[in-house]
């Protein structure tokens, strides 16, 4: 067996688990089996390289839902401070944007990547690109679909989630590990639109404009940032927090419906405030315009919720709008995935039970969060976590 560590796959999570353990001196060798290293990764950067968030810790965690249980002790061990001591070391200072957001200062993955994998190569890491992991032979070797067989002393799996297959993220590897024994929970759409039944002149009008700074709620829980209106229906930051529960309510019950506030900087008493005035012969849009400075896209919005002839309690109408929900887009379009390696199929290492010495990272395993840093925060901290618990384990142990 060789003293090389394989890491399998060239996203954030292995490359960080190719960090960790070269810096304490392993030999590894990170096989990808796209042409190019880190392709997700700079698409993510595409619009503003959001690398993490800089809320309080706390409601830090809770953005990832059931599985933040699971993964408290590993954001502990790999904190927002950290990566961002992380990306200022490789060069790239970051600032913090109006939202909490966090980002690199040139805005853009590129920089930040080429700075990465030069200093992974000056620590000795070996890339092999175009290399297709396929499972293991008979006698439990690393198979490649060139047919390649390969004996590491350990392994991190971290090939991504099931979207963006064109990045090379398409969830071939789950007939794989299912095949082994190991636990999946089925892959999902995460950080997706949702259907909206338009009128057809709403559609062709508003497809493409931002609906900014609205509180959507959906049962108990209510979401502030912007959503955007897509000719399918609606999508973006605030929809996609809410996202796991809207997914949920979907599948139960074929529909479910938020309410979007319009004004949520407003008190209903301030609003009625303003509302509160002669209308004179203005027409209603251009009273709302006025009165509320309501934009031709949130007017017409009122009218596809609450019907053309507006209801007699504008504040009302523009408090809480009701919008149905009647259907989700699918995995090809959203921006991440829910499900992969069930969390109780791997150790509190994250090392698989089914597969002593191979360790899983990133949206491989079972987790969702929203978009604005989250999603890279736990593929980070994941992939460092995995080389963490290689570099403890006594030399031949499992």
């Amino acid at each position: 067996m060789s003293e090389t560590i394989a890491v399998i796959g060239g996203g954030p999570a292995g490359l960080m688990a190719a960090q960790v353990l070269s810096a304490a001196g392993r030999r590894v060798t990170v096989y990808e089996r796209m042409p190019s290293l880190g392709r997700k990764f700079l698409m993510a950067g595409r619009g503003g390289l959001n690398l993490t968030h800089s809320e309080d810790f706390r409601p830090f965690l809770g953005r990832y839902g059931p599985a933040g249980k699971a993964l408290k002790p590993i954001l502990e061990a790999f904190t927002p401070a950290d990566l961002i001591a992380w990306a200022r070391d490789l060069g790239q200072p970051t600032f913090v944007g109006s939202s909490g957001r966090v980002f690199p200062e040139s805005l853009k993955a590129s920089p930040l990547l080429r700075a990465w994998l030069a200093r992974l190569s000056a620590q000795g890491v070996t890339f092999r690109t175009r290399m297709t992991w396929t499972g293991w032979t008979s006698d439990g070797a690393l198979a490649f679909e060139n047919g390649e067989a390969v004996r590491p002393a350990a392994t991190v799996l971290a090939l991504g989630g099931a979207s963006w297959a064109r990045l090379g993220s398409d969830g071939a590897w789950a007939p794989v590990l299912t095949s082994q024994g190991v636990a999946l929970s089925p892959f999902e759409p995460a950080n997706g639109g949702f259907t909206v039944d338009w009128s057809p002149v709403f559609r062709e009008r508003f497809a493409g404009q931002p609906l900014k700074a609205t509180a959507i709620t959906h049962g108990r829980r209510t979401v502030r940032g912007e959503a955007v209106v897509a000719r399918y229906g609606i999508e973006g930051g605030a929809i996609y927090a809410l996202s796991a529960d809207l997914r949920a309510a979907v599948a139960a019950e074929g529909s479910t419906a938020i309410e979007i506030d319009l004004r949520p900087d407003l008190s209903v008493a301030q609003l009625a405030a303003r509302l509160d005035r002669p209308r004179g012969g203005q027409s209603a849009a251009t009273f709302l315009r006025k009165a509320a400075n309501l934009s031709p896209l949130e007017i017409n919005l009122l009218r596809e919720t609450h019907g053309v002839a507006l209801p007699a309690d504008l504040t009302g109408a523009i408090k809480r709008a009701p919008l149905r929900l009647t259907g989700l887009q699918g995995i090809a379009r959203a921006i991440s995935t829910a499900g992969g390696v069930r969390l109780d199929a791997v150790d509190q290492q994250l090392m698989l039970k089914a597969r002593p010495g191979v360790y899983v990272a990133g949206e491989m395993l079972d987790w969702e969060a929203p978009t604005g840093g989250y999603l890279l925060q736990a593929c980070f901290a994941t992939g460092a976590a995995a080389a963490r618990a290689i570099l403890a384990r006594p030399p031949g142990g499992e």
